[in-house]
């Protein structure tokens, strides 16, 4: 599994690195991402375009990936600073036609990696053409901005209704690396993994409660080793192999379970 985590701090990167971390992201993304996630529990990163020598020139095995903002009139000069700046991976997010994927191929050329970031409606009709572009070394499937743009209740929820596992067979079927959405620690994320396994996903984003969470219980807050819950997901996985397709099969019924009553709790709670 090829692990991605977001950071533009160099001690916070190194420390990813040493816990197994494949691929450190500085996040150039800012347009249109505060309007489109407005009143939700996520992330907005506030990097820079100089975050990307801080990050690149600390790293000694993990990858440096830049995700660039959404095609727009920048673009290019975007690119061609990330690329100055040595950047192993190139992230093209909320693309919706094939025109866009071309000029983000183009621009990119083969002078670092090119990754899609598939997250809008329009990209999963058009995947098929997508696809058929030259030069896409992978695509990850963002469940948070997809389920946003199809007016979902849950992020998860465009797994258990096929979709995730249609659009895995048209990568596989084209012979692109991909993966999708994020995931928690083993304790909360087994059935989530198991989902990735099935589906022959092979790139997954760590979460933040990697880092430190809520005790329910004891209300603190708690560090976390990372390096020890990337070791579990790593046993986890290797573990998997040994599941036949009935047991990977109740694992995703269990999961769609899972999944549906939290959407009806969010449901309700809304409505109340």
């Amino acid at each position: 599994m090829e692990f991605i985590s977001i950071t533009n701090d160099i001690k916070l990167a190194q420390y990813f690195e040493y816990c197994g971390i494949d691929d450190i992201m500085v996040d150039l993304e800012i347009i249109g991402k505060r309007e489109r996630q407005k009143g939700l529990n996520t992330v907005i990163s506030v990097h820079s375009i100089e975050d990307i020598d801080k990050i690149k020139n600390c790293l000694t095995i993990s990858k440096c990936l830049v995700r660039i903002n959404p095609i727009y009139k920048g673009t290019e000069q975007e690119i061609e600073e990330a690329i100055k700046r040595k950047a192993d991976i190139i992230m093209l997010p909320m693309f919706k036609t094939v025109t866009e994927v071309e000029t983000f191929v183009k621009l990119v050329d083969n002078r670092a990696l090119k990754y899609l970031l598939l997250e809008t409606p329009q990209a999963l009709v058009r995947v098929d053409d997508i696809l058929d572009v030259d030069g896409i070394d992978a695509v990850h499937i963002g469940l948070n901005d997809l389920s946003i743009g199809m007016g979902l209740d849950f992020l998860y929820e465009p797994l258990i209704g096929g979709i995730i596992e249609y659009l895995c067979k048209r990568f596989a079927k084209n012979k692109i690396k991909y993966g999708f959405g994020g995931v928690s620690r083993l304790e909360k994320g087994k059935l989530i993994l198991s989902e990735h396994f099935r589906l022959g996903s092979s790139m997954v984003i760590i979460n933040r409660d990697f880092r430190k969470y809520k005790d329910k219980y004891e209300e603190v807050i708690k560090e976390i080793n990372m390096k020890d819950e990337i070791d579990k997901i790593n046993k986890y996985l290797y573990s998997l192999e040994y599941l036949n397709e009935y047991e990977l099969e109740n694992n995703r019924l269990q999961l769609k379970k899972d999944i549906q009553k939290q959407i009806k709790e969010r449901i309700n709670n809304a409505n109340s």
